[in-house]
């Protein structure tokens, strides 16, 4: 029997309705959509049909493609006093991270768009057999799991901010509580919508019954989403970012989204440091690995100081540039969000990466069909100007980056990750892990992982004490988790090498993965 394809994924009933499609005798694209739609079902806080991504396609006839479906900032913005905005403290655990939620929180959601678009350009089944999937798992329920349940206790204030949530999701066992391991979790309101959505279109949700549902929420409660923003919301192709990374092609999201530009850019300052030359875990390949994660934010930053966010982005693979902070490393040798990812191949040669993000979601949902929508506004990382500060009817930039890796044998990676700030420098230790050390794919992803963000050096438990030590004492201000954590992202990656194909998923988001048959 002939391989159909792999697929990597956050859930195994996301793994399921794409594994059904390949089997049915669909493309990557078709399981891709089937995947994402039942992911909204099964991890609702990680991918929700209010939110918005990118997806990477690469096609059996070698074109590349980045459908962007993210986020647009609203066409007029309110005056601030007359806005439902306010912070949250979602925790972690071993950290809290401030969010800002509320009705003034939510950019034009891109998702339902996006799947249409990919659906009307490289789809080969009916959309009414694609939705069944998740349609199904709505209607009969699935069971919460662990990780899933630890997800809404971790965003608890947001999920509790207004009744309808609260409703939505309530334990079936304990009054004033929400949902717990183990319980069902029927979403028949949304398997409802799903069924319309497939018989109606996405007209139905920017331009009929649910878009004059979702201005009128705003209209009435301090939001600014209007029956016009979601009229004229597009989705946007792009052509991916490409560069050469030791002789392989990597691929990954432009700009103005800066996830995938700010991995080129740590890239290209791996490669000049001849990363490779250490041992996996040693000193030398952490502080390495450190100080270009602290120079590849301090880049950005001074990029975006005297420019666009867009243009800034553009400037950061610049060969002027480049070049004058590869210098940094080399004049210190001494030192040497809401959000899931799915990638599917078929043995077609098709190759589908796609990331999804709802934030962390509003706190509202649309009235009768259990969507909550988004809080891209109320991310600091997607505002760089600083709240209230975006510029009206714009493309939101993004930390995410579906990537594609091709090897110089012609060997194709697909990987993607969640984890806002985290995913960018997840994604690159994972393709370092496996081109300059060669890793398995399993190994690449699950190994631990650091990451530096506001003079703060996060270290993962795993790496040997005696490599610690020096890299510690470089940058003093750390943190040593005490084990792994979703903070740290969730890789889900497929490859595929003369019809071999593998996959893994990340075990720090309950990742899974399989071969379809």
């Amino acid at each position: 029997m002939s391989t159909l394809g792999a697929v990597a994924c956050g859930h195994p009933e996301t793994a399921k309705a794409a594994e059904l499609i390949l089997k049915e005798g669909g493309n990557a694209f078709d399981a891709i959509i089937a995947a994402f739609l039942t992911s909204c079902v099964v991890e609702p806080v990680l991918a929700s049909l209010g939110g918005g991504g990118f997806l990477l396609a690469h096609s059996d006839d070698r074109r590349d493609v980045i459908y962007d479906f993210f986020a647009q900032t609203p066409q007029v913005p309110l005056p601030k006093d007359e806005l439902d905005f306010y912070p949250i403290h979602a925790d972690f655990g071993a950290t809290t991270q401030e969010f800002h939620i509320g009705l003034a929180s939510i950019a034009t959601p891109g998702a339902i768009k996006g799947v249409f678009k990919i659906h009307e350009d490289l789809g080969s089944m009916p959309m009414s057999e694609l939705v069944q999937p998740a349609i199904e798992v709505a209607r009969h329920g699935v069971r919460m799991s662990a990780f899933q349940a630890s997800i809404l206790n971790i965003i608890a204030p947001i999920l509790t901010t207004t009744a309808e949530s609260s409703q939505h999701y309530q334990s079936t066992k304990n009054t004033g509580s929400l949902i717990t391991e183990g319980e069902l979790f029927r979403q028949t309101h949304v398997a409802d919508f799903l069924e319309a959505l497939a018989n109606e279109g996405c007209d139905l949700f920017y331009r009929g019954e649910v878009a004059r549902s979702i201005s009128a929420l705003c209209a009435h409660g301090g939001g600014q989403i209007t029956r016009q923003d979601l009229a004229d919301y597009q989705v946007e192709l792009r052509k991916p970012v490409s560069m050469s990374y030791q002789q392989h092609r990597v691929l990954t999201n432009p700009a103005p989204s800066c996830g995938g530009i700010l991995i080129a850019f740590a890239l290209s300052m791996l490669e000049h440091a001849n990363i490779g030359q250490y041992d996996f875990g040693s000193s030398q390949h952490l502080q390495v690995l450190a100080e270009v994660m602290k120079l590849t934010n301090e880049a950005r930053f001074d990029a975006h100081s005297s420019s666009s966010e867009e243009a800034a982005l553009q400037h950061l693979l610049d060969a002027n540039l480049l070049n004058a902070y590869r210098a940094k490393i080399v004049g210190n040798r001494r030192s040497l969000r809401g959000t899931t990812h799915m990638s599917v191949m078929d043995s077609r040669g098709n190759v589908a990466g796609l990331t999804a993000s709802n934030g962390e979601g509003c706190g509202h949902m649309i009235p009768g069909i259990g969507v909550m929508l988004n809080n891209m506004l109320g991310e600091e990382d997607l505002n760089p100007d600083g709240f209230y500060h975006w510029p009206a009817n714009r493309r939101m930039t993004s930390m995410m980056a579906p990537t594609l890796v091709i090897s110089p044998q012609g060997k194709k990676i697909s990987l993607g990750s969640g984890g806002s700030n985290r995913l960018r420098t997840a994604i690159l230790q994972v393709l370092v892990n496996i081109i300059e050390f060669d890793k398995s794919l399993h190994d690449a992803v699950n190994q631990p992982r650091i990451h530096y963000e506001n003079e703060l050096l996060s270290i993962e438990p795993g790496f040997d004490a005696e490599a610690l030590g020096p890299l510690c004492e470089q940058f003093s201000n750390y943190k040593l988790w005490q084990q792994q954590n979703l903070f740290f992202g969730g890789v889900h990656a497929v490859t595929e090498h003369n019809g071999d194909f593998d996959g893994a998923g990340d075990q720090r988001r309950d990742g899974v993965s399989s071969i379809v048959d």
